[in-house]
């Protein structure tokens, strides 16, 4: 009995050594061009959060480029966790495609490209509006003021949202960007009176690219004399708080695609003050080593 015993755990022993090196001798399987790409990553788009309106707008995407028919799945999850899983693909020359966005600090950093969409569903490029609650210009013209001159550029933005990325405090970081920036910040201040201690609250969905614009906003708006709250919220309830005045504004509307769903819903319940961002942009993207998948069509072969 005993030597049946020993037996029985010498071979365990050797099942699980063959094992172990086995998978200490496997190498990460990178991005063959000469197979199809859906059977090397599963049929799987890596997404972010659900009420993104990009997530809404993909699955149109895949209905129209007759993904849907095959095997293809949009992966929800997290921005953190969409970029966190690109990082790691891309160290291993690993074939992914995820929902993408510019400005954005990934897409230079991980040396994306955006796949062409030949049916426009995405749109061609978008733009970043500031909306406000009904009401604001009576109530704190100077804000109101301030928030209508707002304006920047992509490059402007993706040089805040790096230094963010690379551990910078925003608060510090558009701080000192506005001191770099003292000719275009007064722009937005010339001759508007300052306040003392007044409250504003600003609410922004925890994207990158709007945690560096609300910072901004809200530094300019200190150096004003405001108070300044921000609050970060998923889409609906960030669309929601400026509709029932329980925020002053924000400065993170994509449109008209990626949040018109919610422009619509909550139209003419709030002031869109217009633009403050131009050539912004969403789609599905793929790391530059998979040069042979340059179009959305691509995917289905």
């Amino acid at each position: 009995m005993k030597k049946t015993i020993s037996r029985f755990l010498l071979l365990i022993s050797m099942v699980f050594s063959v094992l172990l090196l086995s998978a200490c001798s496997s190498t990460i399987a990178k991005y063959n061009p000469n197979e199809p790409v859906g059977k090397q990553i599963n049929y799987t788009i890596t997404g972010i959060e659900a009420g993104a309106g990009e997530m809404t707008t993909t699955q149109k995407v895949m209905k129209a480029y007759g993904l849907n028919k095959g095997n293809w799945q949009l992966q929800t999850s997290s921005t953190a966790a969409m970029i966190s899983t690109l990082a790691k693909d891309v160290k291993n020359k690993q074939p992914i495609v995820v929902t993408s966005w510019t400005p954005h600090w990934m897409v230079n950093r991980y040396h994306l490209k955006f796949l062409k969409d030949p049916k426009n569903i995405y749109g061609k490029t978008e733009d970043i509006h500031t909306i406000v609650r009904k009401g604001l210009k009576k109530d704190k013209p100077e804000a109101y003021q301030m928030l209508n001159r707002f304006h920047w550029t992509p490059d402007e933005m993706a040089a805040v949202m790096l230094k963010v990325n690379s551990g910078e405090d925003p608060r510090r970081a558009t701080k000192n960007w506005m001191t770099q920036h003292k000719q275009q910040v007064n722009s937005w201040t010339k001759g508007i009176k300052h306040v003392h201690g007044k409250s504003i609250k600003l609410t922004y969905v925890a994207w990158d690219s709007e945690i560096a614009s609300t910072n901004l906003v809200a530094n300019v708006l200190r150096s004003l004399g405001y108070k300044v709250e921000i609050q970060a919220m998923e889409l609906q309830p960030l669309w929601a708080s400026i509709a029932t005045n329980a925020a002053d504004g924000m400065v993170c509307a994509w449109l008209p695609t990626t949040q018109g769903m919610y422009y619509k819903d909550y139209k003419g319940k709030f002031d869109d003050l217009g633009t403050n961002l131009s050539g912004a942009k969403v789609g599905l993207a793929v790391p530059k080593y998979m040069k042979n998948i340059n179009s959305i069509s691509d995917l289905a072969k």
